[in-house]
C-alpha cells in the first residue's frame, strides 16, 4: 500500500435511513459498511470525474485561477492537467504583433461580393 492508500479516519452524518439501509445491505453482502462507503465514493470519484460538465468546470476555474495546478491534477489527472496547464499558458501569451500582408491576393482574383443589405429584408 501506498502512502495515498494509507486509511484516514473520516466522520461525518448521514440520515438514519440511509445507515440503515447501508447496514442491510453489507450484511447481505457479507462486508463491512466502510467498504461498502468506500467503494460507493470510489465509483463516484470516477463517474464525476468522466464528466464532460465536470472537465469544463475544473477548466475554467483552472484559467480563472480559482484552482491551483495540484488540485487539478487531483480531479482530472496528470495528463488532462498537463494540457490545460499548456493551453492556459497560451492563452495568457500575448498575441504576436504581425501586420496583415497587403500585397497578397488571398482569393486570386476570384472573391464573391454579397449584399448583404437584402439578408436584412
Amino acid at each position: 500500500m501506498g502512502a495515498s492508500d494509507d486509511p484516514r479516519r473520516v466522520h461525518f452524518q448521514s440520515p438514519e435511513y440511509l445507515v440503515d439501509r447501508l447496514d442491510a445491505i453489507a450484511e447481505l453482502f457479507d462486508t463491512d459498511r466502510t467498504d461498502l462507503l468506500v467503494e460507493a465514493i470510489r465509483e463516484y470519484i470516477e463517474d464525476t470525474a468522466d464528466s464532460e460538465t465536470f472537465r469544463e468546470l475544473v477548466a475554467t476555474k483552472y484559467y480563472d485561477d480559482q484552482l491551483e495546478f495540484e488540485t487539478v491534477k487531483q480531479l482530472v489527472g496528470a495528463e488532462t492537467a498537463q494540457r490545460l496547464r499548456l493551453l492556459k499558458a497560451d492563452l495568457e501569451d500575448e498575441p504576436l504583433d504581425l501586420a496583415a500582408p497587403d500585397d497578397v491576393d488571398v482569393y486570386d482574383g476570384d472573391a464573391t461580393t454579397v449584399d448583404t443589405a437584402d439578408a436584412d429584408r
